[in-house]
């Protein structure tokens, strides 16, 4: 990979997650023999913190753990099984307000608008398309990587959230995941009951929609506004008031590769007008353009990256109709073809889906 290409690796942005989404973790490497005091001192995270589950540490240092922890228990999918264990409480407030939600829908979009008071630089959200219902979740800081194992345990303690609040049986229509396809992919195929698409632009569960707007309770209307405003200054503590620029950059990875996303589109979902968006970039120096650029630019660097990403599959990941529009966006960029980036392939192509 060009170095103008390559990811940055060791410089990340000041993100957090709470302490408390190492719980579930810790305790099942504790029940498979294995102690997490070592590993929880080569990444920074003091045992002491253990104690305190609204203390904060850098999210970096939690995802490279979790890719630690599962080379120390030999376990690829160690992410994904810890995920199909979650119980709500395991995520305090938030995982409460999922389990009372009168709807899988509402659970989804409570949790994409909520996430940040668990951890901060994270994109969520909810696109509802076609007869189905999408919740996408992934890291914005495209330095942290590998991330296999946060993504897998997102996704898979999602489906367990779903299953043990509402339905016990559901299973989504297909699971995305942004990394390559492993050697074994069993376990996950276990876990998630589903279709399983790698090396896609975000993690994505997507139900049917008719399942996800079933009702299944009546909500306790005062339990509900209790949670969502301590969830509320728990979010005030972990970001921020956010650029526009950034809320844009949110939404085009959320919907890039699922759906047209242009200007009008991005200035709909905002609540603004259209001039209102444009002259609010022009005022931080970006652009819409300008953004997807970079946010396509980004991704094409890390799916090519890849051996085993076809080109074909990084020009629909982008949103571009086919490899060849692809390509002339890329050489466009970079100077480059797709192909001169590549690094050399050393085994057969597995096929994208199971």
């Amino acid at each position: 990979m060009p170095e103008d290409l390559a990811p940055v690796r060791g410089r990340h942005s000041v993100t957090f997650i709470r302490v408390a989404a190492l719980t579930p973790f810790i305790e099942y490497l504790q029940n498979a023999g294995v102690s997490p005091a070592t590993l929880l001192e080569r990444h920074n995270i003091p045992s002491s913190q253990l104690s305190d589950s609204y203390a904060l540490i850098p999210l970096h240092h939690f995802v490279a753990f979790l890719e630690e922890a599962a080379a120390a228990t030999g376990d690829e999918a160690f992410g994904a099984k810890v995920g199909a264990h979650l119980k709500p409480a395991d995520i305090g407030p938030m995982g409460i307000l999922f389990s009372v939600s009168q709807t899988i829908q509402i659970a989804l979009r409570r949790i994409a608008r909520l996430a940040n008071s668990l951890q901060g630089g994270t994109n969520s959200g909810v696109m509802e398309q076609d007869g189905t219902l999408t919740w996408s979740y992934a890291l914005t800081d495209r330095t942290i990587w590998p991330r296999r194992q946060d993504a897998e345990y997102s996704m898979a303690a999602t489906c367990e959230l779903v299953r043990s609040c509402f339905r016990a049986t559901l299973n989504p229509l297909e699971v995305h995941l942004e990394h390559e396809r492993p050697a074994n992919i069993e376990p996950l195929k276990r876990i998630f009951r589903a279709p399983i698409r790698f090396s896609q632009s975000s993690n994505r569960l997507i139900f049917d929609a008719e399942d996800t707007g079933r009702i299944y309770r009546n909500e306790d209307k005062f339990l509900v506004a209790t949670l969502e405003r301590h969830i509320g200054d728990l979010i005030q503590e972990m970001k921020p008031d956010e650029a526009l620029s950034a809320k844009v950059a949110s939404l085009i990875q959320l919907y890039l590769g699922r759906r047209p996303v242009t200007t009008t589109f991005l200035a709909q979902e905002l609540g603004m007008s259209l001039r209102t968006l444009q002259r609010r970039l022009d005022g931080e120096g970006t652009s819409v353009r300008a953004l997807m650029r970079q946010h396509r630019s980004e991704l094409a660097a890390g799916l090519l990256e890849r051996p085993d990403t076809l080109a074909a599959n990084v020009a629909l990941a982008l949103g571009y109709a086919d490899g060849a529009a692809f390509s002339r966006a890329f050489k466009d960029w970079t100077g480059r073809s797709p192909r001169e980036v590549r690094p050399h392939r050393s085994r057969k192509l597995p096929p994208p889906e199971e």
